[in-house]
C-alpha cells in the first residue's frame, strides 16, 4: 500500500479551519506523505459531488467544515455511498451547542471570517508583508505600522507574516555592513522599528543548518564567527542610533517575540 495519505479539504468558505485540523493530524503520521487538496467555497449541491468523486478516485479521506446544515448532510451521505470515509468536524459541534442553548445555528458560509472590514485588513496586511518583504521596496518603511531590522536568520519574514495575521502591516529589512541603509529608515518614528538581534553561536548554527539545507559547505565565510559577530555589531550599533526597541531572538520562539513586540507597542495579542 503506498505510504501517501490524500486529504481532502472542503469547506463552504475559506477552509482554513479544517486546512489546520488535517495539517496537525498527519503530523501524528510521520512516516506518511501528507497531499492536501483545497475544496474552498462548496456552496452547491454539484460541487459537492465533485469534490467527493475527486477524493474516491485518489483513495482520500475527507474533512469538511460545511457550516450549510444541508450541504453537511449531503457530504456525509453521498460519501457513504461512494465509501469515502468523510469527517466533519463542524456540525457536531454545532448541534450540541444548539441543543444546550436552544439556539438554532446561522447556517451562515464562513462566519468564523466574518467578512467584513476586519478581515479585509488582515489579508491586506498579509500582503504588504509579502510586498516589503526583505528591504524590496523602501517606500514600504514609511507606510508600515512596524518596521523590523535584523542580519539574516533572525526570524525576520515568519515574525513579518506573524504580526500580519494581527492586522499589523510589517516590513523588515536585512542589515549587511557592505549595504546602505536606505534613508526612508531614519524617517520612520523609533517607536515603530525593532531591532532584531541574537547569539553568536545561535546565529553561527542557523547559518550553518541553511547551507546544509542548500547541499552546501556549512563551514564558510557566511557562518564563520568573525563574519556573524561583525554583522551583529553593525546591527546594535544601528540600533543604538537609531534608538529602537532590541529583541533577543535566540531563545523565543516567535510567538513570543511577538508578544514583546505588540506590548512595546501598547497592544493586547487580542485586540486583532
Amino acid at each position: 500500500m503506498s505510504n501517501e495519505l490524500n486529504l481532502f479539504i472542503i469547506s463552504d468558505a475559506v477552509g482554513d479551519t479544517a486546512l489546520q485540523l488535517a495539517r496537525a493530524v498527519a503530523a501524528q503520521f510521520p512516516r506518511l506523505t501528507p497531499r492536501y487538496r483545497r475544496y474552498p467555497f462548496i456552496q452547491t449541491r454539484e460541487k459537492l459531488v465533485e469534490a467527493l468523486d475527486d477524493a474516491q478516485k485518489d483513495n482520500g479521506i475527507v474533512i469538511n467544515t460545511l457550516a450549510i446544515a444541508d450541504l453537511a448532510d449531503e457530504a456525509d451521505e453521498y460519501a457513504k455511498k461512494i465509501g469515502v470515509p468523510c469527517l466533519d468536524v463542524f456540525t457536531p459541534a454545532v448541534r450540541a451547542i444548539s441543543k444546550k442553548f436552544n439556539e438554532e445555528p446561522t447556517g451562515i458560509a464562513g462566519s468564523v471570517h466574518d467578512l467584513n472590514e476586519n478581515y479585509f485588513d488582515r489579508i491586506g496586511a498579509i500582503e504588504f508583508a509579502v510586498t516589503y518583504d526583505d528591504g524590496k521596496d523602501p517606500k514600504g518603511f514609511l507606510e508600515a505600522d512596524i518596521v523590523l531590522l535584523g542580519v539574516s536568520r533572525t526570524s525576520k519574514t515568519p515574525l513579518s507574516l506573524f504580526l500580519a495575521n494581527r492586522n499589523l502591516k510589517v516590513a523588515n529589512l536585512p542589515l549587511v555592513p557592505s549595504a546602505k541603509i536606505p534613508d526612508e529608515i531614519y524617517k520612520v518614528d523609533p517607536n515603530k522599528i525593532i531591532g532584531l538581534t541574537t547569539d553568536p553561536q545561535v546565529l553561527m548554527e542557523f547559518r550553518r543548518q541553511r547551507m546544509i539545507a542548500y547541499g552546501l559547505n556549512p563551514d564558510n565565510n557566511y557562518s564563520a564567527r568573525t563574519q556573524v559577530l561583525e554583522e551583529l555589531d553593525y546591527a546594535n550599533q544601528l540600533y543604538a542610533k537609531l534608538g529602537c526597541m532590541v529583541i533577543n531572538t535566540a531563545h523565543r520562539s516567535i510567538e513570543e517575540t511577538a508578544t514583546l513586540i505588540l506590548e512595546h507597542m501598547g497592544l493586547d495579542d487580542t485586540d486583532n
